[in-house]
């Protein structure tokens, strides 16, 4: 049986013979022109093929006087709701003329981001902190996709728990087939996968900054160990050749401590540090100050590194000379202002006291770290005790460290994780100026600053080649306060470039003349 309603195609319009014909009806030359407005001159009653989205150009509702284009708009063809209408002889939105068509709306425009060894503690707090970022590339705001690399996908549903916007790759550094199957697409590749102390050793240990040169993929490492970095540093030429922005020693510290001493130098050398001595100014000695409540909530790797870094020599700068010194010796007292106050550090062997010294000139530079409770300080001097090739062993340290989680964990529920920085200045005309930085979390913190380092690289801040944070090719100097404003988020307190008096906890007044510190 044929359709009832295609029957209405064949039937003449009924008119009374008693009325006269319609009169031509008057239509302007622009509605006659107009391709729009065609359908709105069509009964919208009239079924089947007399709907108005038919264009076949026979239609026999259609007046000879009225024009009849070849199509209608792309976006008159949209059925009206509860109706699918047979149109025959329609163009496709394709085939219409551009000025016909409505303009396509551009797919949001995302930075891929790689975090190498995201299953552990210093990773999934970068991941976490990268979700929540974006990016400024020229004028466009661009989001970040987060992909969380890693051994084991259990360990990885801790990360995706708490960032469910991050996707999980499977990755293995010791393998550089795996390392590179991961890098392919990513923007930037963020290698959080420690420990960094006595990698050099291993065949494997640059796999990742390798597959990133060969891929022309951005690279930034959070590495806290001296060979590593020189070791980073010595593809510089390789990465610079390739095109590729890469930066080592990029986390909390070092990283946001070396930004913030390049800072001090700069400001001294415009002049503007805080003092009152005249004459020429040049900075003479910077000295890093960290310290950490138990193991700051980061993981056993903090653990590892921490008595890896008992095995080897403190060499700090004097005057241009360097000198050794035993781990852990040379304790002094330290105040971090409010939220943290006193405390005691003790030089340890850190990247930032090389970097410093060569990238800023500066002639004396050291690097000293304290922990609390108290007795977290003795017990770091007596594994100093222990021979040197157990502390060189990786195996055997991260056994220690395994031993020793239990207790460290119980002890971080009673102390918490509070981190706090300072850099000292002292210039040679006898002005002095620091930098203070404080947070409540370093499981927090440290991914913030990683994250921050990240966001520069992709929006163009680090030039092609192998650098520190302090260099020139590093970080811009113009992009050097953004990345430290994202690194300060949450935090207790951040302050740069002040008198050391004034970011001191002041002595507290029991009155008669009498004050305690």
């Amino acid at each position: 049986m044929a359709d009832a309603s295609c029957a209405c195609a064949a039937l003449p319009l009924w008119r009374p013979a008693c009325l006269p014909a319609p009169s031509r009806p008057r239509v302007s030359r622009e509605v006659g022109r107009s391709r729009a407005l065609i359908p709105a001159l069509v009964p919208a009653w009239l079924p089947g093929p007399c709907s108005p989205l038919r264009t076949t150009p026979t239609a026999p509702w259609a007046p000879a006087w009225l024009p009849r284009p070849a199509a209608l708009p792309a976006h008159a063809h949209a059925p009206s709701p509860g109706r699918l209408p047979l149109v025959r002889g329609a163009v496709s939105a394709s085939e219409a003329p551009a000025e016909a068509r409505p303009p396509a709306r551009a797919a949001p425009t995302t930075k891929r981001v790689l975090v190498i060894g995201g299953t552990g503690r210093v990773g999934g707090s970068t991941a976490a902190a990268l979700a929540r970022r974006t990016v400024q590339v020229g004028e466009e705001e661009q989001a970040l996709a987060v992909v969380v690399a890693g051994r084991s996908r259990e360990r990885a549903q801790r990360v995706l728990t708490s960032v469910p916007q991050a996707q999980f790759l499977e990755c293995n550094i010791t393998d550089k087939a795996s390392v590179l199957a991961a890098v392919q697409g990513a923007d930037v590749v963020v290698h959080t996968a420690g420990p960094f102390q006595r990698a050099t050793a291993h065949p494997w240990a640059m796999n990742v900054l390798e597959a990133c040169i060969e891929t022309k993929t951005a690279y930034v490492d959070v590495c806290d160990d001296c060979s590593y970095a020189l070791r980073a540093k010595g593809y510089h030429d390789a990465a610079r050749q390739a095109g590729v922005a890469a930066i080592t020693t990029g986390g909390i510290y070092p990283g946001v401590s070396n930004l913030m001493a390049a800072e001090l130098v700069r400001e001294a050398g415009r002049g503007t540090a805080k003092g009152d001595a005249g004459g020429e100014r040049t900075p003479e000695r910077i000295r890093f100050s960290y310290f950490t409540a138990g193991s700051g909530g980061a993981g056993p790797v903090i653990l590892q590194t921490s008595f890896l870094l008992m095995g080897e020599d403190v060499v700090a700068y004097r005057k241009g000379e360097p000198v050794r010194l035993k781990p852990y010796s040379g304790g002094t007292t330290v105040d971090f202002g409010k939220g943290i106050g006193k405390r005691a550090v003790y030089l340890l062997q850190l990247p930032e006291v090389e970097s410093v010294h060569r990238s800023l000139g500066v002639p004396s530079v050291s690097a000293r770290f304290g922990t609390a409770p108290f007795f977290w300080n003795t017990a770091m001097q007596l594994v100093g005790l222990l021979p040197r090739s157990f502390l060189n062993d990786r195996r055997r340290v991260a056994g220690l460290a395994s031993l020793s989680e239990p207790l460290v964990r119980l002890v971080d529920g009673r102390v918490g994780e509070a981190c706090a920085m300072r850099v000292d200045l002292d210039c040679s005309d006898g002005v002095r100026a620091a930098s203070l930085y404080s947070h409540k979390r370093l499981s927090e913190c440290v991914g913030t600053a990683t994250a921050a380092f990240a966001q520069a690289v992709l929006e163009g801040a680090t030039q092609p080649g192998v650098w520190y944070p302090e260099e020139e090719g590093g970080v811009a100097e113009a992009a050097r306060a953004r990345l430290l404003e994202r690194a300060a988020e949450g935090c207790i307190q951040y302050v740069t470039n002040k008198s050391p008096w004034m970011i001191e906890r002041p002595p507290k007044n029991l009155g008669f003349g009498m004050y305690i510190e």
